[in-house]
């Protein structure tokens, strides 16, 4: 099958080619999955040049890509939720990455039936940001009703959408953009908007409940001051902490490592009297669920920027190096062909 791979890590584009790739395995819990879309995420740049290489198992070469919508070819001898011909999108688990290829295998337990009014271009844009928010405003803040959030960078990947989830949620919800980006975020139901160029967050924003990080250390430590005691200040861009090693499974390896590179943003939080997390977000076909019927209702949109052609592959990851996207990048794998198993 085609396949676009990481010959070796570094952030040159060089690293990242096409190659002919032998078809995954299909374990007895998988899906394997015929892809007509892929997500491009600031991940996949991260993970190409070996930001990660010293705590998830990526040896190169390897397949890039962690969204995926596309047709269901077969499933293992285990499998009960799909069948042959479901349509359906996924993250597939950290361990499992590959997205940017003609074929990827996926654990049932990852994947979800994609939502019915979206094409497959809109729905491969969805589950890693998705997933993202949700696990940030629901599963770690627990947001309610009539609560503050503030989302940094509401016009990316991750803004875009947690910017609806949090307003679905019930919250006032301010965040962070270009002045080019203003009336985007406002559509998407940000209640506050700082403008970035003309003023800065912290000194206009005040006792908020949670924020949602993706930007750089200097943003995270100016985003203890809008926090009331009580609050969350959670991180997608890290530093990350001990809890994550845990996750990871390998505690008496990396946690003394993450408290390190944790400590001060965590003493800091304390000081404050809030509590710093950081997410890298998990595969979870059931969250994933739930976000299918937010975007069914209408309650969710997907904010697409560009979709580039799967042999523009490599232009689709330059593209969103330059970090000039408004809401998500794809590549379509599939374009208009029909499905045949």
């Amino acid at each position: 099958m085609k396949a676009f791979i990481v010959d070796r890590y570094g952030s040159s584009d060089g690293n990242v080619r096409a190659a002919e790739m032998p078809e995954p395995d299909v374990g007895p819990r998988d899906v394997l999955v015929r892809v007509h879309a892929a997500g491009v995420n600031a991940l996949d740049l991260k993970i190409r040049d070996g930001e990660f290489k010293l705590i998830l198992p990526y040896r190169p070469p390897f397949i890039l890509g962690n969204d995926v919508a596309g047709v269901v070819v077969r499933v293992g001898t285990l499998v009960r939720k799909f069948q042959a011909g479901d349509e359906v999108y996924a993250r597939p688990d950290k361990d499992r990455i590959g997205t940017f290829a003609e074929l990827i295998a996926v654990h049932e337990n990852d994947l979800a039936i994609k939502p019915k009014q979206l094409t497959m271009e809109e729905a491969a844009s969805i589950p890693l940001v998705g997933l993202t928010a949700w696990q940030a405003l629901v599963e770690i803040a627990d947001v309610r009703p009539g609560q503050k959030v503030l989302v940094h960078a509401g016009s990316g990947g991750v803004g875009t959408f947690a910017i609806q989830l949090a307003k679905h949620l019930g919250a006032t919800v301010a965040t962070t953009a270009g002045t080019a980006n203003v009336d985007l975020v406002r559509r998407l139901g940000a209640d506050v908007v700082v403008d970035y160029r003309k003023e800065d967050f912290e000194s206009v924003l005040r006792d908020y409940d949670v924020v949602l990080n993706s930007l750089d250390d200097k943003t995270l430590k100016k985003s203890l001051t809008v926090l009331k005691p009580g609050g969350k200040l959670i991180s997608i861009s890290g530093p990350p902490d001990p809890a994550f090693a845990r996750e990871l499974g390998r505690p008496w390896i990396l946690r003394p490592v993450m408290r390190v590179l944790s400590h001060r943003i965590r003493k800091a939080a304390r000081r404050r009297q809030v509590a710093y997390s950081f997410l890298f977000m998990r595969a979870n076909g059931a969250q994933l669920t739930e976000i299918t019927s937010l975007v069914d209702s209408a309650v969710i949109k997907p904010v697409i920027d560009r979709v580039f052609p799967f042999e523009a592959t490599k232009e689709a990851l330059t593209y969103v190096q330059k970090g000039r996207a408004k809401g998500k990048v794809v590549i379509a794998v599939r374009e208009n062909q029909k499905e045949t198993s």
